[in-house]
């Protein structure tokens, strides 16, 4: 797990975090949060690209990359009141999909084991399956739930001749026992896949999955206090995994499978920050991003931005700041 820098393009760091090398733990044994990029594309079903998703992500913002960014809202820095520390990516080898997995549950494991929570940058989403096991060889497997942003469950069994695959990864989750189905939560569900036999065995293992309409009729904030109530219910942590073409297309278009009708971005800021700031999160992955469709940045803009917010919650977590979700900092400032 020598740090490789980044396999496709310049090595970059994360807004210019300092960089740590898996395989020396003194480079990260101070860290609260080890950024991983996983730039593996193999698991895609229909536009590939998201091999180059982690660099496009850790460079796309337009003000300086000097390893700091304060919260105008929270009034904390997220790159600087936590130690955060970017691994660079791990060699996935093209084409061969075990062994580019399994490469990262082990760089995931090692920092998870470490103490830091491991922020994966995708990447498809076939990644979340070593990276959740990963999470959960430590804390417990079993003992970790699920918040799954997705307008698709990710549920499928064998496609396309293979167990392998971005349809596939919350599947593998569930049967391999490293996360139970009945602390699976998905949020922003839609379109017309998966088909009823899938949708008959997400039932049989307890997963609740919030499709838009749900979210539409019963507001979004209502579903993730429900969500919260399960997920922390006989777990240890949470690990968080969001898919951008949670968002709709207008707000996400450089993804692999968009789906029209999802989230708006500022909902899904909203909800992420949220979430790191109320729940003991212990893990995460933004996954999906494919530059080559992404007009302007869009895509990779917001998705460096939900890792920003991602890292301001758990900023506030960690100081115990109180804060309204509905309006400014209580205390703290």
């Amino acid at each position: 797990m020598t740090r490789y820098g980044s396999q496709y393009g310049p090595d970059l760091t994360f807004l210019g975090v300092p960089t740590c090398d898996l395989s020396d733990a003194g480079t990260y044994a101070d860290a609260d949060v080890v950024i991983i990029g996983a730039p593996y594309d193999g698991g895609t079903s229909h536009r590939s690209g998201t091999r180059f998703g982690p660099q496009a992500i850790r460079q796309a913002c337009y003000l300086a990359h000097d390893g700091s960014r304060p919260h105008m809202a929270l009034r904390v820095d997220a790159l600087r009141d936590v130690v955060v520390r970017d691994a660079g990516d791990v060699e996935m080898a093209p084409g061969e999909a075990p062994k580019a997995l399994a490469a990262l549950e082990e760089a995931v494991y090692a920092v998870a084991s470490a103490g830091a929570i491991p922020l994966v940058l995708g990447g498809d989403h076939s990644i979340a399956w070593p990276d959740a096991t990963g999470v959960a060889r430590h804390h417990g497997m079993g003992r970790v739930s699920m918040l799954h942003f997705d307008a698709h469950a990710d549920t499928g069994d064998i496609e396309f001749g293979s167990l392998y695959g971005h349809g596939q990864p919350m599947r593998r989750l569930i049967e391999s026992g490293a996360l139970r189905g009945d602390r699976f939560l998905q949020i922003g569900l839609r379109g017309y896949w998966p088909g009823p036999e899938t949708l008959a065995w997400m039932a049989e293992q307890g997963m609740r999955s919030y499709e838009m309409t749900e979210i539409v009729k019963r507001g979004l904030d209502d579903c993730l206090s429900e969500a919260f109530r399960i997920g922390t219910d006989e777990c240890e942590g949470v690990f968080l995994s969001v898919d951008i073409d949670v968002c709709d297309p207008g707000h996400a278009p450089g993804t692999g499978t968009p789906e029209p009708g999802g989230l708006s971005a500022r909902e899904l800021l909203d909800s992420v920050r949220r979430i790191c700031i109320e729940l003991p999160v212990v893990g995460i992955d933004v996954v999906e991003v494919a530059p080559p469709y992404d007009h302007a940045d869009i895509t990779a803009g917001l998705a460096n931005r939900v890792v920003l917010e991602a890292l301001s919650g758990i900023v506030v977590r960690r100081r115990g700041i109180q804060h309204d979700p509905a309006g400014p900092l209580l205390e703290g400032r």
